[in-house]
C-alpha cells in the first residue's frame, strides 16, 4: 500500500517484517564487520559457564542434602575439586585454540587425530550438549522468574518457550549484534555476584553476616542415608555431588568452536578470553559455596520439600517457597538494602536466559562444519541475510523448545541429562591433542618448539586423566537418573550423521561424470499436455516445435465425451499440423494415463528421451497458486521418478504476476529511511549499486 501524496511504491509486508526483526541484509564482503573484540567475545562465549554459578552450587547442596545438612561440610571441598578440573580444562583448551583455530574445536581435533568415527562421536555429544545448554539455562531462568513473580508459578514452561523464541530472534540478527546486546547484562551479572560475595565476605570477617532464611530448618536424610555413613556410602554421596557440580564446566568448550568469530589475532584473543572465563567462573562459584555454607543454607530437591522440618520438628507449611541459593544469599547479605537483593535476582534471571546464547553461537558453527563434511544437511552450512547460520539457529531453538516442553522446564530433571555429552567430547579432545603433539614431536627439531610441545602434551595428558575420572563418576552416578537419555540421544545423532554421510557419498558417486554422459539420445519424443486450446497451450506447442524433436504430439486425457469432442473440433478448425492424441480414462484419472503413456514410449525406445511440456500459469498472489497448477504439480511429482523422461514447464504469466513483478522492481529502487545518512543512497534518492 502506498501512502497518498508521498509517492512511495508498495512494500511487501513480509519483507518489512523481516527487516524489522532481523535488520538490513549484509553482503558477504561485510563478514569481517561481524568479528568480535575480546570485550564482546567474553560475554558472548562465557555467559554459559558464568551462569552455571546460578545452579551448579544448588545441585551440590541438593546432592549432599540426601544425607542431611551435616554433609554440607564437604561443599567447599567439592567446590575446590570442581575448580581444579575447570582450570585443567581451561589450560587444555588454550592449547586447542592455538593448534586448531579454524573453529572445528573438539570435532576437528578428534577427526584429524582419532578418525572420522571419533569426530562423529564428539559432534553428537556436542549437539546434545548445546541443546541441553539452552533448555537448562532457560528453564532455570523461568524458575527464577516464577520465584520473583507469583502469577508465573505453574507456567514456567510457557515462560521458557517464549524466552527461547525471543533469543532466537536476537541471534538471527547476527553474532555481533547479539553480542553487543548481551554484553551489558553479562557484565552486570559479574558485578552483581562478585560484589555480593565481596560484601558478604567482608561481613563474615566483621562477624555480622546474618543466617539464611532457611538456616533454622532441619533436613531429614533420605531412607538409607541416615548417619553414620559407611565409607563406600560417603564416597558415592560425594561423587554424586561432584558430578552435579561439574555442570559448572559446561560452556568452556564453546570458545574453541567459536575462534573464527574473534578478531585477529584470533587464537591469542580466544586463549585470553578462555583464561578470563575460567578465573571469573571459579571465583564466583567458590565465593557462592563458601557464603552458602557460612550462612547455613538448607536446600533440598524442589520435589522433596517434605524432608524439611522446622526447628520444633514440624513440617514446613504448604505455602513454603524454597528460593535458590543465590537468592537466599542475596536476601541475607543485603538484608538492609533491598535494591541490592532485587538487582542480584534480576541480573541472575537475565543471565540465565542469555547463557543460552553460548549454544546459539557454538551450535550453528558446528552445524556448518558438519554440513561441509557431508555429515549434516547442506542447509546448515548456509548463511542468512545477517551472515548468521540461520538454519542452525532455528533448528537449535526447535529442539530446545521440545525438550523444555517434555520436561516441563524443571531444571532438576534436566540437569541429570547434562554434562555427559560435554565430558565425552572433553576426553576425546584431550586424547586427540596428545596424538597431535606426539605426531609433531617426531618431525620437530627446534629445541624451543619441542619444549613447548612437550609442555602442551603434558597439560593435555593431565587434562585427559582428570576428565576421564569425571566422566566415569558422571556415568556411574547419573546413568539411572537420566544420563541414559543423553547417551541414547548421542547414539541417535551418531547414527543419523553416519547415514547422512553415506547418502551424500552415494549421491556424489552416482553423479560423477563418465564417457557415457556424452552420448546423445537416439531420438526425442516430445509431448505437449493440452487441457484446452488456449494461449498457454499454443505457447507450449510453439516452444516444443522450436526445439526440433524427432516426434511432436499433443495429448489430452478424456474424462468427458462432450469436452473431448469440443476440443477436437477446435483443433481441426485451427488447422494445427501437430497431431492430438486422446487418452481415454474411464476412471476419470488424469495423471496415471499420462505417466503410463510416457512409460510405453520410453520402453519402446530405451535409448530415446521423452520430453513432456507442461503449460503452467504464473500468478502473483499466494492464494491464486492454490487455484491453479495442482494437476501439473502432481504430474511432475510422478514423472520425476520415471527414467528417461524430461519435464519442461512452459510458464504463462497472468496479469497478477506482472503486478507482483512491478512491486518487486519498485522496492529495488526505493530509498529506505536512513539510507542517505548511512551513505547507501545519493541526494537524488537512488540507491547505490550493490546495496541491499
Amino acid at each position: 500500500m502506498a501512502w497518498p501524496g508521498l509517492g512511495f511504491p508498495p512494500v511487501s509486508v513480509g519483507d518489512v517484517s523481516k527487516r524489522i526483526l532481523l535488520g538490513r541484509k549484509l553482503r558477504s564482503s561485510q563478514l569481517g564487520e561481524t568479528l568480535l573484540p575480546k570485550r564482546i567475545a567474553l560475554p558472548v562465549f562465557a555467559s554459559d559457564a558464568l551462569s552455571s554459578v546460578a545452579y551448579a552450587p544448588d545441585e551440590i547442596f541438593i546432592m549432599l542434602a540426601v544425607a542431611g545438612a551435616s554433609s554440607y561440610v564437604w561443599s567447599w571441598k567439592i567446590g575446590i575439586v570442581v575448580a581444579l578440573v575447570m582450570l585443567t580444562v581451561v589450560a587444555s583448551y588454550r592449547q586447542t585454540v592455538h593448534a586448531y583455530p579454524s573453529g572445528g574445536g573438539d570435532y576437528e581435533v578428534a577427526t584429524v587425530n582419532l578418525g572420522r568415527n571419533a569426530g562423529v562421536t564428539v559432534a553428537s555429544a556436542l549437539l546434545v550438549d548445546y541443546v541441553l545448554t539452552v533448555a537448562v539455562s532457560i528453564s532455570s531462568a523461568a524458575q527464577y522468574a516464577a520465584g520473583a513473580i507469583n502469577p508465573l508459578i505453574g507456567h514456567e514452561a510457557t515462560v521458557a518457550i517464549v524466552a527461547v523464541v525471543l533469543l532466537t530472534a536476537v541471534n538471527l540478527r547476527g553474532v555481533r549484534e547479539s553480542g553487543s546486546f548481551f554484553a551489558v547484562p553479562t557484565y552486570l551479572f559479574m558485578f552483581a555476584i562478585l560484589g555480593m560475595c565481596a560484601y558478604g565476605l567482608l561481613r563474615l570477617l566483621a562477624g555480622d553476616l546474618p543466617q539464611a532464611e532457611s538456616a533454622d530448618l532441619v533436613i531429614q536424610p533420605q531412607p538409607g542415608w541416615e548417619e553414620p555413613l559407611t565409607q563406600v556410602g560417603l564416597m558415592f554421596l560425594l561423587a554424586r555431588a561432584f558430578s552435579s557440580g561439574c555442570a559448572a564446566l559446561t560452556g568452556v568448550e564453546a570458545i574453541s568452536n567459536g575462534v573464527p568469530a574473534f578478531r585477529k589475532p584470533k587464537s591469542r584473543n580466544a586463549a585470553t578470553t578462555l583464561l578470563l572465563l575460567g578465573l571469573i567462573a571459579i571465583t564466583m562459584m567458590m565465593s557462592v559455596i563458601v557464603l552458602a555454607k557460612q550462612m547455613a543454607i538448607r536446600y533440598v530437591d524442589p520435589h522433596e520439600l517434605d524432608r524439611l522440618r522446622t526447628a520444633a520438628g514440624g513440617a514446613v507449611p504448604d505455602s513454603y517457597e524454597q528460593h535458590p541459593v543465590i537468592a537466599q544469599i542475596a536476601a541475607g547479605v543485603f538484608d538492609h538494602f533491598s535494591p541490592g537483593f532485587y538487582f542480584v535476582l534480576t541480573v541472575t534471571g537475565i543471565i540465565l536466559v542469555l547463557a543460552a546464547n553460548t549454544a546459539f553461537n557454538g551450535f550453528p558453527v558446528l552445524g556448518s562444519i558438519l554440513a561441509q563434511d557431508g555429515l549434516a544437511p547442506r542447509s546448515l552450512g548456509s548463511r542468512g541475510d545477517r551472515l548468521a547460520y540461520s538454519n542452525g539457529i532455528v533448528f537449535l531453538a526447535a529442539m530446545s523448545i521440545l525438550l523444555i516442553w517434555i520436561f516441563d522446564a524443571e531444571t532438576t530433571k534436566l540437569i541429570q541429562l547434562y554434562i555427559v555429552g560435554v565430558f565425552v567430547s572433553f576426553n576425546l579432545s584431550q586424547l586427540g591433542m596428545i596424538r597431535h603433539w606426539t605426531r609433531h614431536l617426531r618431525t620437530e627439531k627446534d629445541p624451543a618448539a619441542r619444549r613447548r610441545m612437550l609442555r602442551s602434551r603434558a597439560i593435555n595428558t593431565f587434562g585427559l586423566g582428570m576428565t576421564a575420572v569425571v566422566l566415569v563418576i558422571v556415568l556411574i552416578t547419573k546413568f539411572l537418573h537420566g544420563a541414559w537419555i543423553t547417551i541414547l540421544a548421542m547414539v541417535f545423532f551418531f547414527v543419523l550423521m553416519k547415514a547422512i554421510g553415506r547418502h551424500y557419498a552415494r549421491v556424489e558417486l552416482e553423479l560423477a561424470a563418465d564417457e557415457q554422459d556424452k552420448v546423445m539420445p537416439t531420438r526425442v519424443h516430445a509431448i505437449v499436455l493440452a487441457s484446452k486450446l488456449h494461449k498457454p497451450t499454443l505457447r507450449a506447442l510453439a516452444f516444443a516445435r522450436a526445439t526440433r524433436p524427432n516426434v511432436l504430439e499433443a495429448i489430452y486425457v478424456s474424462i468427458d465425451a462432450k469436452a473431448t469432442n469440443r476440443l477436437l473440433e477446435e483443433w481441426d478448425d485451427r488447422h494445427l499440423d501437430i497431431p492430438l492424441k486422446v487418452l481415454h480414462s474411464p476412471y476419470r484419472e488424469v495423471v496415471r494415463p499420462i505417466v503410463e503413456y510416457t512409460q510405453e514410449i520410453r520402453n519402446a525406445n530405451p535409448r530415446g528421451v521423452v520430453a513432456v511440456y507442461i503449460p503452467e500459469y504464473v500468478v502473483g498472489r499466494w492464494w491464486e497458486q492454490l487455484l491453479h497448477n495442482q494437476t501439473a504439480l502432481r504430474l511432475k511429482g510422478r514423472l520425476l521418478f520415471t527414467p528417461g523422461v524430461m519435464v519442461i514447464s512452459v510458464p504463462y504469466q497472468l496479469r497478477s504476476s506482472q503486478a507482483a513483478q512491478e512491486r518487486e522492481k519498485a522496492n529495488e529502487g526505493r530509498v529506505l529511511a536512513g539510507d542517505l545518512r548511512r551513505g547507501r543512497a545519493s541526494s537524488r534518492g537512488t540507491r547505490r549499486p550493490g546495496d541491499s
